[in-house]
């Protein structure tokens, strides 16, 4: 009986999910669209988290990608994605990986679908990424704060 009180203590909502920024630009146009299309594409994620009052976060999911042909950046594509979750009865050690793993899992999704759509209304073709393992980020980034002590906190 004892852990179904544990389970009920715990809540979990999602609040409000938004675009928080984004951005496309093409700084090589149009010459880029007469080049051969051999595309490099560097991508990069980065999660931030605020805490707006007790059990109510803002996190932040941060995708940045560019994809050069040669040494002509085609486009560099950059999407924030927010959303404001409401979180109750979770502990420390539980807090962490809702904030650093299931929030941004969460908010995945939308920032693929509006990059996916960025670019293909940039005139590029459609890309389209592929998941990402946040649990496995969120780990790797405890074990890097773990070897690195004294460097911040996670959150």
């Amino acid at each position: 009986m004892a852990e179904d009180t544990n389970n009920v203590e715990k809540q979990f909502s999602i609040q409000k999910i938004y675009t928080k920024d984004l951005s496309f630009e093409t700084p090589n146009t149009p010459a880029v669209f007469t080049a051969k299309w051999e595309p490099a594409v560097d991508f990069n994620l980065a999660t931030n988290v605020n805490n707006l009052e007790p059990n109510l976060f803002e996190v932040s999911l941060k995708v940045t990608i560019t994809v050069k042909c040669g040494d002509v950046t085609a486009y560099l594509v950059e999407v924030n994605q927010a959303g404001i979750f409401a979180l109750g009865g979770f502990n420390d050690q539980e807090m962490g990986p809702m904030m650093g793993s299931f929030c941004p899992n969460i908010l995945f999704p939308y920032a693929r679908e509006a990059i996916s759509d960025l670019v293909t209304r940039g005139g590029f073709p459609q890309l389209l990424l592929a998941p990402v393992n946040f649990d496995a980020l969120y780990a790797q980034h405890v074990q890097q704060m773990q070897q690195a002590p004294g460097t911040g906190t996670l959150n």
